[in-house]
């Protein structure tokens, strides 16, 4: 398992306090400025996919049922409490009182219905469509709604916690991506598009006296360099999963700063368009992933601070099975595939690359790893919006270099619409078995078969589970340990 630490660094090259840059001398005590590597494409999660969203407007603006938490545990947020039905098909939730939008219109369980509806609705765009589709919403009264399952998902009430899940006032809906209104302790107060947004802190919030940061400022900024010059020099308190390997030694002897390593339960993947031929053939992408060598990924791409994965599920999350041994590193082999599936080489691909540097890095590795099988890896360098609109909206791509976040999203592999186009009805079979098993150890061996079916299908090319660095002022309080979410939990935050 990943090492799970939390440094106080100290040393000689340590400033004194006398020598202190002065955004550091002089940044306000309820003010703080976080670093984040990518920009928003929008501030409705519901709208678009994308953990950037959840991490600027998650908890802050926009607030859900249920709370997910550093530990990866649940607890009540908008819902004061719940019960669930034998069959654990049917969840009765009790919801706080008093709750208002910070337009002034009540949160009530009409809220909940509006907004678990409008997230089934036909021309929904929220990415977890299929879990508001499977839920009936009924309004018992004010302060009690009942969500009725068409299938047991074990995971419903930590999904109820994420950004998708949102609860949005009807009035407002429409403008969200732009001038979100939510019940949170934080309202959106700028945006200047390509430079910053600025959340204030809303003083209409039911425990508002205990929130101590008034404003929050998020910088975008991803080139590493950048984000350790930044963070040296006091012009951002706060970088969660910065890309700072390489400097690290730079803030561990440094007393201004402490360091804070996440766990996670993402998965960095070569996406494969499955639709595209010849990737349509299994022998094609077996080759490809028989091509790569994860360990050296793993070093280009994050400094080593990685796992090895072989199917799109990580150690430490429940049911999880070694499958790196299902498509191991062998070049003879990806040849050999090659030629039994009639490609004729050299064999062009497009190799698409998001802005963040284990992207880029990791990249450009695999196209150098690709080649000696005799495939040309032409990289396609695009920013983030590029990416949501033209590899995961349109489906505009061969590969893609790219993490998913997400703890519980193997669901994804039962969409056949999904960007990577796999469509498997045995795995849909696994699945379904898993999710609707009455005992957890039936649950946890199909859970383990499906791994299993993916690395054997090479839906993907699963590559590695990441480490994050967490970098922030010393005097900060209240950060994640780990990071089961993207999620930046201002509200609880505070400068000693």
């Amino acid at each position: 398992m990943l090492k799970r630490r939390t440094l106080l660094a100290t040393g000689a090259a340590a400033l004194t306090p006398l020598a202190l840059p002065a955004a550091f001398a002089q940044r306000r005590k309820d003010a703080l400025v976080i670093g984040l590597t990518l920009e928003p494409t929008g501030l409705d999660p519901t709208a678009k996919a994308g953990a950037e969203i959840a991490e600027v407007v998650l908890y802050t603006v926009f607030e859900t049922l249920t709370k997910i938490n550093s530990d990866g545990s649940v607890t009540p947020l908008l819902a004061e409490r719940w019960d669930i039905s034998p069959d654990l098909k049917t969840y009765t939730f009790k919801l706080r009182q008093g709750v208002k939008f910070q337009n002034g219109e009540p949160f009530n369980a009409q809220s909940v219905k509006f907004s678990f509806d409008r997230a089934a609705a036909a021309n929904s765009t929220n990415k977890d469509k299929r879990t508001f589709t499977n839920i009936a919403t009924q309004v018992v009264d004010e302060h009690t709604v009942v969500l009725i399952n068409k299938e047991i998902e074990p995971d419903l009430l930590f999904l109820l916690g994420q950004a998708s899940a949102i609860l949005v006032e009807p009035k407002t809906v429409d403008t969200n991506a732009t001038k979100p209104v939510g019940t949170g302790p934080y309202r959106l107060d700028s945006w200047a598009k390509g430079s910053g947004i600025v959340l204030a802190k809303w003083d209409g919030w039911r425990n508002a006296s205990a929130v101590q940061i008034r404003k929050a400022s998020f910088r975008f900024i991803s080139e590493p360099a950048a984000q350790t010059t930044a963070l040296l020099s006091g012009d951002v308190d706060l970088f969660p999963h910065a890309s700072v390997s390489r400097s690290l030694p730079q803030f561990e002897n440094d007393k201004r700063f402490q360091i804070v390593f996440n766990a996670s339960r993402g998965k960095t993947i070569l996406a494969i368009n499955n639709k595209r031929k010849p990737l349509d053939d299994v022998r094609v992408r077996r080759a490809i992933a028989a091509a790569i060598d994860r360990k050296a990924v793993i070093e280009a791409a994050v400094d080593g601070r990685g796992i090895p994965i072989g199917s799109h599920y990580v150690p430490g999350a429940p049911g999880y099975v070694d499958t790196t041994g299902v498509n191991p590193f062998d070049i003879e082999k990806a040849k050999k595939l090659l030629a039994e599936a009639g490609v004729k080489t050299p064999l062009e691909l497009d190799l698409v690359l998001p802005p963040p540097p284990y992207a880029r890095q990791g990249g450009e590795l695999i196209a150098a790893q690709l080649a000696k099988i005799g495939i040309v890896a032409k990289i396609q360098n695009v920013e983030w919006a590029q990416w949501i609109s033209g590899t995961y909206g349109n489906k505009n791509y061969d590969l893609s270099l790219i993490l998913h976040v997400e703890p519980f999203d193997l669901v994804n592999y039962t969409k056949p619409e999904y960007y990577w186009g796999y469509q498997s009805a045995k795995f849909n079979e696994l699945f379904d078995k898993a999710r609707n098993a009455p005992r957890p150890a039936d649950r946890l061996r199909y859970l383990g078969d499906a791994q299993r079916l993916l690395a054997e299908d090479s839906a993907n090319v699963f590559l590695f589970q990441p480490q994050f660095i967490t970098v922030a002022s010393r005097n900060l309080r209240g950060l994640w340990k780990d990071a089961p979410i993207f999620v930046n939990d201002i509200a609880a935050l505070s400068w000693a």
